[in-house]
């Protein structure tokens, strides 16, 4: 794993003032991810998981702090250039999935890269070929809304890959999945890092896939405790390992 600085967050503050009381979702959060970790935020629900990767992809502004990625602080950027920045930068994987339903996978697959101005035969090259990198390479002439869940999920993949992001962000992309299909899941974002140099930010609640990670962020309350020696030192007492 690269010892550079991908991520840097520093002092972070986030709170939503609402009509009866305000809400403290993150409260003084520090921590570093380094290129091609995969690291796992995890905690119970409410616990400000999906505020915390909100901000680290330039979605939520927060209160106060700042969150540098690749040495640029993303709030100091425009809206515009900031969305940008995320397209160039990050490929998204979400537990529940949006497709344009007129389009068939291999077109869901390529869409982003016709916002980014690649002709159709290019796009569609690269499409099939982040599909047989999931395994579903003989699917492309299908809609994505007739397959399986974790069939969507792999195509979810794919399309997080088709632009060949540095990091691929991944909120609860087994929720929504039985445990084999899980597994492949999680294989596959464990294969990005190793095989094709990727960092992973991952969300989850499922304490069972800490093993695939090399870095973990427990948050409890919006406190964010970095737990990757003292979750090592507690696997080697018991002799787990993954793999």
């Amino acid at each position: 794993m690269s010892s550079k600085t991908l991520l840097k967050i520093t002092n972070l503050h986030k709170q939503f003032d609402l009509a009866t009381e305000t809400v403290k979702a993150l409260i003084d959060v520090n921590f570093e991810i380094k290129e091609g970790a995969f690291a796992i935020i995890y905690g119970p629900s409410g616990s400000g998981k999906s505020t915390l990767l909100n901000t680290i992809v330039g979605l939520e502004p927060p209160t106060s702090g700042t969150v540098d990625m690749l040495g640029q602080d993303l709030y100091q950027l425009t809206p515009d250039d900031r969305a940008r920045f995320r397209q160039l930068t990050l490929g998204m994987v979400n537990q529940t999935n949006y497709w344009v339903s007129s389009l068939n996978v291999i077109e869901n697959v390529s869409f982003p890269l016709y916002l980014a101005g690649y002709d159709r035969q290019q796009a569609t090259s690269l499409a099939q070929l982040r599909l047989e990198q999931v395994g579903l390479g003989n699917i492309s002439a299908h809609n994505p809304t007739q397959l399986s869940g974790g069939q969507q999920q792999r195509v979810s993949m794919a399309r997080a890959l088709i632009a060949s992001p540095r990091v691929i962000v991944a909120d609860e992309p087994t929720g929504n999945l039985d445990s084999r299909n899980g597994e492949l899941i999680m294989g596959l974002l464990e294969r990005s890092v190793k095989e094709q140099g990727k960092t992973v930010i991952l969300v989850t609640h499922n304490l069972d896939y800490l093993s695939f990670s090399t870095q973990q962020l427990e948050i409890k309350d919006g406190l964010l405790t970095d737990t990757t020696e003292q979750n090592a030192a507690r696997r080697r007492k018991i002799g787990v390992k993954h793999g």
